[in-house]
């Protein structure tokens, strides 16, 4: 698990693919390396990936076709820059909020314009994921936690604040570019419940009422 507070910006300083998926070799940049070992987690632009080895500056991962295909690390090529993240322990503060490093799907981002020193970003989610992103709601947007200003259809709008523009890779979109979008797990576990119409011990199910009484939907 993540928490969206990018620690580091990386680049890609080798990308092999082999027989359908890839070995990357990534230069680490500011993120500390001394504990990393094989096996530990870290966040790729929004994806986890899993450390096959570790240097004092750069670490290597495996990257399935799965991923490949269903991310922006399919596209990436030398040198490109990636957003950095270990994975979270019992102790590190959750500044932004839960994050997987599952990739829910690929966005688009429509437009950017500048507001006051930060930039506000419409993305356009894909086919299916709309419904799990609220306004006032939290959103990883390649890696990066951001709260969404306002949701219209599949559609959504962001402000990227001057800090997260000068230390992730988000000061570098343009109207066009492709992002890892994941939203918030909180969501999905709330439709679940909603859809197993599961009965609680008084006799009642938990239905979309049920939860809208007890304040957690709107």
């Amino acid at each position: 698990m993540f928490t969206g507070i990018i620690q580091a910006i990386g680049r890609i300083s080798s990308l092999e693919h082999k027989r359908g998926d890839a070995q990357v070799r990534i230069e680490a940049g500011k993120l500390d390396l001394s504990t990393v070992k094989s096996g530990d987690s870290i966040s790729v632009s929004g994806v986890c990936l899993t450390v096959t080895a570790s240097h004092a500056t750069e670490f290597s991962a495996d990257v399935s076709g799965e991923t490949l295909s269903r991310t922006t690390l399919g596209s990436l090529s030398l040198g490109d820059p990636v957003n950095l993240e270990r994975s979270l322990t019992l102790s590190t503060p959750l500044s932004g909020h839960l994050v997987s490093g599952h990739v829910d799907g690929l966005g688009k981002l429509v437009s950017c314009r500048r507001q006051g020193r930060s930039l506000q970003s419409r993305i356009r989610s894909p086919e299916g994921l709309g419904r799990y992103i609220a306004e006032k709601g939290s959103i990883s947007v390649d890696g990066v936690s951001l709260t969404v200003n306002s949701v219209n259809g599949p559609e959504f709008e962001v402000n990227i604040v001057p800090h997260t523009l000068e230390n992730t890779t988000l000061g570098n979109l343009t109207a066009g570019s492709i992002v890892n979008l994941e939203a918030d797990i909180l969501a999905r576990y709330l439709e679940r419940l909603i859809q197993s119409e599961q009965t609680l011990s008084d006799g009642s199910e938990i239905t979309r009422e049920f939860l809208a009484r007890h304040g957690f939907v709107k």
